[in-house]
């Protein structure tokens, strides 16, 4: 018998309230979580966590587990001590703060001791609201950041790192699901308040609506920009499609300013493709849990080959902070294959490539860097930097970044 659609949503939702959870299995989660975590994550070199410190600090805090819900919160709180915005949970709460960079519109460091707004994205409530490069933050709903930042601190450091400072600095201006953002900050020996989610919460809901755009600027320079949307093999053939529209275009400009989100390596080299005439290498991978277990180092190179017709002009490629992890390996390969100018601001910065992993009780997942990603040259991914680099505290105008891109195409 065919059961009614309402009906049978409300016998599953029973079916799932009454499969409880004992606290012996929600500490064996943790366990497989925590041994995961120290044998898998390839980037302990760049932390200062005493992992086992974390074992047992939060050991003690299983008393207060009581709905998956509650133990979701306190893995949340256990990826805050390796501070690595690459490593996640694959699901949240509505008080869980939202991710960064994908669920982030502000990006800012502790720049001489102070917090500062260094880019926001383009299009997104903290622009729309009027925040702008160069501010420092004071507070956040009404509490210092200085007091705020703490509960997403690591408590097992084995020394201050300022990496965890700027790393909750950002986590904490991400804000939740639910708690709209109150934002003072310092400016001009002005001190006002930015409303960030008070017209719509454009963080909850994109505001593209195309997962490409194209389209040809001034002085006949063709531009592309990928909209989030680089683990969708459907963007191969509509950036394919782009590409021969504007293929006239006396020089492109491709703007990856939007890609917090990552990918897949197959859109990534599909798109490099278009651009290479030759069959080369474009990123190199470590595998470091071999290192750990056999004493035997593994890493490979990977290759990117041509894919017809090819675009031969000059080719800018446009970046900033949201410009994340298969971003960051498309910009990074152009500049192996020296066939682009790179301009913008740093990157993301998400350290290596990540792999999935599911708890065997409450089956959440969990994600971590697993592979070390390095430019060929040997540089890590996460350290490198536009040929032209923008400061946008410093320049003015609507988009500096693509400003200067059209500057610098114009001598070309």
């Amino acid at each position: 018998m065919k059961m009614p659609g309402l009906l049978l949503l409300l016998l599953l939702a029973c079916n799932a309230v009454s499969q409880n959870i004992s606290s012996k299995e929600y500490k064996e989660d943790f366990a497989y979580f925590w041994t995961t975590v120290q044998a898998d994550y390839a980037y302990w070199n760049k932390v200062e966590t005493d992992w086992d410190k974390v074992k047992l600090f939060y050991s003690s805090y299983f008393d207060t587990v009581s709905s998956k819900r509650s133990f979701v919160l306190l893995l949340e709180k256990v990826f805050y001590e390796i501070y690595d915005h690459h490593a996640s949970l694959n699901t949240n709460t509505p008080v869980s703060q939202r991710l960064v960079p994908s669920g982030a519109d502000i990006w800012a460091e502790y720049i001489n001791g102070k917090p500062v707004i260094v880019e926001l994205r383009k299009g997104f409530g903290a622009e729309k609201a009027g925040l702008k490069p160069g501010m420092e933050i004071i507070t956040l709903n009404n509490m210092p950041v200085e007091e705020a930042i703490k509960t997403f601190l690591p408590k097992n450091l084995k020394k201050d790192d300022l990496d965890a400072r700027n790393y909750a600095l950002r986590v904490l201006l991400a804000g939740n699901h639910v708690q709209e953002r109150k934002i003072r900050t310092r400016y001009q020996e002005k001190e006002p308040d930015f409303y960030p989610d008070a017209n719509n919460k454009l963080l909850e809901q994109y505001p593209y609506k195309t997962k490409i755009e194209s389209t040809i600027l001034e002085d006949n320079i063709g531009y592309i920009r990928i909209n989030n949307c680089l683990g969708d093999n459907s963007l191969i053939p509509l950036f394919d499609s782009s590409l021969t529209a504007i293929t006239a275009a006396r020089a492109l400009i491709l703007d990856l300013r939007e890609t917090p989100s990552g990918g897949n390596t197959t859109v990534a080299r599909s798109i490099i493709g278009r651009f290479i005439t030759s069959e080369d290498f474009f990123q190199k991978h470590e595998l470091t849990g071999e290192e750990k277990l056999f004493g035997v180092k593994r890493s490979w190179t990977e290759i990117v080959s041509p894919k017809k017709p090819i675009y031969t002009k000059p080719l800018v490629v446009l970046c900033d902070h949201w410009t994340g992890s298969v971003g960051e390996g498309i910009v990074i390969g152009f500049d192996a294959l020296k066939r682009a100018t790179v301009i913008g601001t740093k990157m993301a910065r998400l350290k290596g490539a990540i792999y999935s992993y599911t708890l065997p009780n409450t089956k959440i997942g969990f994600s971590i860097p697993v592979e070390r990603l390095y430019h060929v040259n040997g540089t890590p991914r996460e350290n490198f930097k536009p040929h032209i680099l923008v400061d946008v505290s410093k320049k003015t105008g609507a988009d500096v970044i693509l400003a200067e891109a059209l500057k610098y195409l114009q001598k070309k």
